[in-house]
């Protein structure tokens, strides 16, 4: 599957979980949830959405609530900024979504209430390492219930040039965390996720084409 055919279909698991899919769209997302462990952990991020939508009673909402301001605007350029980059992290995407269907039925401004008291997920800096000539980069980790999820800023690496990310578990094997394409001397920043939990994470590494280390970090 090409990185254009992957990120259609992640852009469909909204409507899939809202079972919104014609009967072929529904399959073809179910063979490609069945290979892929990004898109299945995304999935359930935006499970609980939709078991929050139904909880919602639309004879009780009096008014109609205001859409919060700039958000539009700040949707609009993550747009322009992922892409430029032609690819999607996994994280915001799916907050996006959620955004998208909340307002949908009116009920954005009682469920964000709800959401922003509860408790933050820690972020943890994270050293980095080994790295190619010319590229500079700093790295968080986010531990998370179904695996990590690394904050990755960088610039340097070769404009176009597609990279892959594997973090390493405790027993030195390399477990996909996602790609990204290069962008230069320009900064990027990407949010790249692994089914290895905090426990057994190791640390992460950026390989280039040949499979060559670009950028490594130990945990």
């Amino acid at each position: 599957m090409s990185r254009e055919e992957h990120r259609a279909t992640r852009e469909q698991l909204g409507a899939y979980v809202l079972e919104q899919l014609a009967d072929d769209e529904r399959i073809a997302v179910r063979a490609h949830l069945d290979g892929c462990a990004l898109c299945r952990a995304e999935l359930v991020e935006l499970e609980p959405v939709v078991v929050r939508l139904g909880e919602v009673d639309a004879d009780r909402l009096t008014d109609r609530p205001a859409v919060p301001p700039g958000l539009g605007d700040l949707v609009v350029s993550r747009l322009m900024v992922e892409q430029r980059r032609r690819w999607r992290p996994p994280r915001w995407v799916g907050v996006a979504a959620a955004a998208v269907l909340i307002a949908a039925v009116g009920a954005f401004a009682g469920w964000f209430a709800s959401e922003s008291g509860r408790p933050s997920v820690p972020v943890e800096s994270v050293a980095v390492g080994q790295a190619a000539p010319g590229v500079s980069a700093s790295a968080a980790l986010v531990p998370h219930t179904w695996g990590v999820e690394i904050k990755l800023t960088a610039a340097g690496f070769g404009e176009g040039t597609p990279y892959r990310v594997v973090v390493v578990d405790r027993q030195g094997h390399d477990v996909g965390a996602g790609e990204f394409v290069g962008t230069g001397a320009a900064e990027m920043r990407c949010n790249l996720n692994s089914s290895v939990l905090r426990g057994n994470a190791a640390g992460f590494k950026v390989l280039d084409p040949s499979g060559v280390v670009a950028l490594s970090s130990s945990f």
